[in-house]
């Protein structure tokens, strides 16, 4: 079921996953892991992909303009600037096991992504896509995520190799459907009917975001005019060029913030902020917080629970 949201301006908070850099995939699985079914009302975002498992029970998911419903078995797919929230169905606590992902990261420099030859639907699924694949209808994605779940949760010899097979094989079948089935499943699978026309750009700023680029050159890149290129990205992403490319400079500055000692001062300026004003105005607006909290508070619960992020439940006590 299809949904259109009322008009209004959520909040929409980031959360920072930590990836371990020779190995950047993450598995939150086990009974701790439930969906409430009170609705957050704050939309979320991530610095990498989230594929979940539905694994029990029923609920909604939310995204900026629209919701879809999800059932037992379903498997979810998100790019990691896709604002989103989900909440079980009243009564109920829907069990997920959810895989966090750098999918460029993952397969350097076993296999370079430039190879794919459909690289464009790629890099929409990866920066601007989102989907809900029942497992009637695709069992084979099902089945490619409870392996890479079980691989992940067995941790048996080489199962790095094993799992980087079965993301690649997943990547493939996920390009082929968001590719060719996109129009027919507009009911639990969104790209925008006009993802593929920035997808150049929204490649351009990935790989350069240190770097100052004026908005012609990445209309260029999509062959628009500069005009019809704001209006296009904003529809597609939900923020204008510029607020996306600080989005993408914010949390590349996490990920340093959480991982280094280097001095604040130069960490904005290696993420491409000229001023330190500008960096910390930036900061404040994605995350809530100043860079030196973030800090302190990465500091604080590198170890800790997930479950303080609203909308996840404790298991029920006996």
């Amino acid at each position: 079921m299809l949904v259109l949201s009322k008009p209004k301006q959520t909040p929409i908070e980031y959360r920072n996953y930590a990836l371990p850099a020779y190995f950047p995939i993450l598995l939150l699985s086990g009974d701790e892991w439930r969906i409430s079914d009170i609705p957050s009302h704050v939309l979320h975002f991530h610095n990498c992909v989230e594929i979940g498992l539905c694994e029990s029970d029923s609920g909604t998911m939310e995204f900026s303009d629209i919701s879809s419903d999800f059932h037992e078995g379903d498997v979810t797919f998100i790019a990691g600037e896709i604002p989103h929230t989900t909440y079980s169905a009243p009564g109920r606590a829907s069990k997920w096991s959810y895989i966090f992902l750098n999918v460029e990261e993952l397969f350097h420099p076993y296999f370079p992504l430039e190879l794919i030859s459909d690289k464009e639907v790629l890099d929409m699924l990866l920066h601007s896509s989102w989907a809900i694949f029942p497992r009637s209808k695709y069992p084979e994605i099902y089945i490619l995520v409870s392996e890479i779940v079980h691989e992940l949760n067995a941790k048996e010899l080489n199962f790095q190799f094993s799992v980087r097979g079965l993301v690649l094989s997943l990547m493939m079948r996920l390009i082929n459907i968001f590719g060719t089935e996109n129009d027919e499943n507009s009911h639990n699978m969104s790209t925008h009917e006009n993802s593929l026309s920035i997808s150049p750009a929204l490649t351009y700023i990935q790989r350069n975001y240190k770097q100052d680029f004026p908005i012609d050159e990445l209309a260029e890149l999509c062959d628009m005019s500069p005009t019809h290129f704001r209006r296009t990205f904003s529809s597609i992403m939900g923020v204008n060029p510029l607020k996306y490319l600080s989005r993408v400079r914010i949390v590349q500055a996490t990920t340093l913030l959480r991982t280094t000692e280097i001095p604040i001062l130069d960490i904005s300026e290696e993420v491409g902020f000229r001023s330190i004003s500008t960096f910390n105005r930036n900061f404040m607006e994605i995350t809530g917080i100043k860079p030196m909290q973030y800090r302190k508070q990465m500091s604080y619960i590198r170890d800790q629970s997930v479950l303080k992020c609203t909308g996840w439940m404790t298991p029920p006590k006996e």
